[in-house]
């Protein structure tokens, strides 16, 4: 395999559409509250994008120089452990995607923002970094916090919070408790995509000493974890359809069809193998609703 085959490996293309879900639901948020601009929308799916890809190098990086990713692993393999990128390598990654993301925010903060709003800079700003440590700390380091069993607290809290709230800010400096309720929904169905590959890697997380909270609560538990998030995250945007009022809007809601069917599956599932394939379509449910939500918002 290419060096440049490798990198792109490394990179998990499945991950991608799941990370821009949320800026397209804020995208959409925004839209209706009469706010659009091209400019802001890119900027944000190339920085989002960048984190993600950071994030999949950290976590390849993290992972293989603890051991985590080993022969036991379910998974496919990762490109440490398979020897296709060196430790050495994946650093200079690590730090190249750091830059590349963190000028990436700051292109789309300069134009988000007038200067007249210095707080809003620096706040976004602070919350930029914030975004490539979490990134990376999620499994490097001594304090990882994705060996705490803590990933699924910031999981939704960047991919559902701070992605649908924050781009819906920056295109018109609002705050709406409203539109908690969407941001809510791609946050918990995020985090569904990172309990599911939880369950399916626990005995090699046990034996890793990486105490996810799948690994701290037991597979059963988790299982009932995932269908009482994957059924808020579905009630939250109920409710926030019926408060909005646009009837056209409710079309959006077959994105969930595939994650019901997805429920009544894995229910079954007895071998951690299986919630594999499952993975994509819990992110691809995601990324659908947030798309046909966005879609609908425009020709509505």
């Amino acid at each position: 395999m290419s060096k440049f085959k490798n990198w792109v490996s490394a990179a998990r293309l499945r991950t991608l559409p799941l990370s821009v879900s949320g800026i397209i639901m804020g995208t959409a948020l925004a839209d209706l509250a009469g706010f659009f601009d091209i400019g802001i929308f890119i900027l944000a799916l190339l920085t989002t994008l960048s984190l993600q890809v950071l994030s999949n190098f950290a976590n390849d990086y993290g992972d293989g120089i603890k051991g985590t990713d080993n022969e036991h692993r379910v998974g496919p393999k990762r490109a440490l452990q398979s020897g296709a990128i060196s430790n050495k390598q994946m650093k200079k990654g690590i730090v190249i995607n750091s830059i590349i993301c963190l000028c990436l925010a700051a292109l789309l903060i300069y134009f988000s923002f007038t200067k007249e709003q210095l707080v809003f800079v620096f706040f976004f700003l602070v919350l930029g970094v914030l975004a490539v440590v979490a990134a990376i700390k999620y499994t490097v380091g001594k304090s990882a916090y994705g060996y705490a069993g803590l990933g699924d607290v910031f999981v939704f809290i960047f991919f559902g919070l701070v992605s649908v709230l924050g781009v819906k800010f920056l295109y018109h400096q609002d705050f709406s408790w409203f539109a908690v309720l969407p941001a809510t929904t791609i946050g918990l169905l995020s985090t569904a995509v990172l309990n599911l590959n939880n369950i399916r890697d626990i005995e090699n997380d046990r034996f890793s000493n990486k105490n996810t909270l799948v690994v701290k609560i037991g597979a059963e538990k988790a299982l009932k974890y995932h269908f009482g998030i994957i059924i808020t995250a579905f009630i939250s945007f109920l409710i926030y359809l019926f408060l909005l009022k646009h009837p056209i809007l409710f079309s959006s809601l077959i994105a969930f069809v595939p994650v019901f069917f997805h429920i009544k599956k894995v229910v079954n599932f007895t071998n951690p193998k299986q919630f594999d394939a499952e993975l994509k379509v819990i992110a691809l449910s995601t990324f659908l609703l947030s798309l046909l939500f966005m879609i609908l918002v425009f020709i509505k």
